[in-house]
C-alpha cells in the first residue's frame, strides 16, 4: 500500500474514469486511489468494479445516491485515515486537472506544507477552455473570499488539494457544514484558521471535454453566503482542533 491516496468523488463520469485511474496508476511516485460514486446510473461503478480487478490499489466507495461533494469527500478522508495514507489527495475524474500535477502537490507537502493546493490563480489566471463568464465568476469568488475572510489563498474554490495527515486528524470532519464548492472554502478556511501551513502550486486548470459539468445555482449561492458565516464562526471562537479520545 502506499502512503498517498487519491480521493475521486463521480456521478455519471463513465467516459472519464478508465483513463484518469489508468493514467494515475502510471504516475511515479504510485498512488493509489479510491472512488467515491454516488449511485451513477451511467454505470461508472460498474467500470470501477471490472478495473479493481487488474488494480489492487483501486478502492470504491458505493453510495447510494447524490449526497454531494463535500460529503463525498468527508467519507473519503475517514477511510484514508482508517487506513493509514499520510498523504490524502482531492481531484476531479475529468481531467479538469492534470494527475501529472498530483506528484507537484505530494513534493510540496514533503517539504514542509501541511495543505498543498494546484492553484488556478496564483501566478494570473491559468485556465482553459472556460467561458469568460465563468472565469470571471471563479477568480472573483476567490477575492471575494479572501477579502471577507483575510485568507491569504489566491484560489479558495480550487478542488485540487493534498491534506497531510496530521491536518484531517485536527480538523472536526463532522463539523465541516458546507456539501457543494463552499465545501472547499471550508477546508482551506479551517486548516489555515488551526495554524496549517498551506502552500499553492500553480497549475493549468482544463475544463472536461468528456461529460457534463455539475455546477449550480445553488452551489454558488450557498458559497457565497458560506463564506460569511465561516468568518462569523471564526470570530466566535467556534473553530477548533477535534478533541482527541
Amino acid at each position: 500500500m502506499s502512503e498517498r491516496v487519491v480521493i475521486i468523488p463521480t456521478y455519471n463520469e463513465k467516459e472519464n474514469i478508465e483513463n484518469i485511474i489508468r493514467y494515475v496508476f502510471n504516475l511515479k511516485p504510485e498512488f493509489d486511489i479510491v472512488i467515491i460514486d454516488d449511485g451513477s446510473p451511467d454505470g461508472t461503478g460498474a467500470i470501477v468494479k471490472g478495473l479493481q480487478k487488474e488494480f489492487s490499489q483501486l478502492h470504491l466507495i458505493e453510495r447510494s445516491g447524490k449526497l454531494g461533494l463535500g460529503t463525498a469527500y468527508i467519507t473519503g478522508f475517514k477511510w484514508a485515515l482508517e487506513n493509514g495514507y499520510n498523504y490524502i489527495f482531492e481531484m476531479d475524474a475529468d481531467f479538469s486537472h492534470n494527475p501529472d500535477d498530483l506528484v507537484r502537490l505530494y513534493e510540496a507537502c514533503k517539504n514542509g506544507a501541511d495543505v498543498s493546493v494546484g492553484s488556478r490563480y496564483v501566478t494570473g489566471v491559468n485556465v482553459v477552455n472556460w467561458p469568460m463568464s465563468r472565469v470571471l465568476l471563479s477568480y472573483f469568488a476567490s477575492k471575494y473570499v479572501k477579502i471577507v475572510t483575510g485568507m491569504p489563498i489566491h484560489d479558495s474554490t480550487a478542488g485540487f488539494v493534498c491534506y497531510t495527515r496530521k491536518v484531517l486528524e485536527t480538523i472536526d470532519l463532522d463539523a465541516i457544514k458546507f456539501k457543494g464548492y463552499a465545501f472547499q472554502i471550508e477546508m482551506k478556511f479551517t486548516s489555515w484558521a488551526l495554524k496549517f501551513n498551506i502552500k499553492e502550486v500553480p497549475i493549468i486548470f482544463t475544463d472536461r471535454t468528456l461529460g457534463t459539468s455539475k455546477m449550480s445555482g445553488g452551489i454558488i449561492s450557498e458559497a457565497l453566503w458560506g463564506v460569511v458565516q465561516l468568518r462569523w464562526r471564526a470570530m466566535t471562537g467556534k473553530i477548533k482542533p477535534k478533541q482527541q479520545n
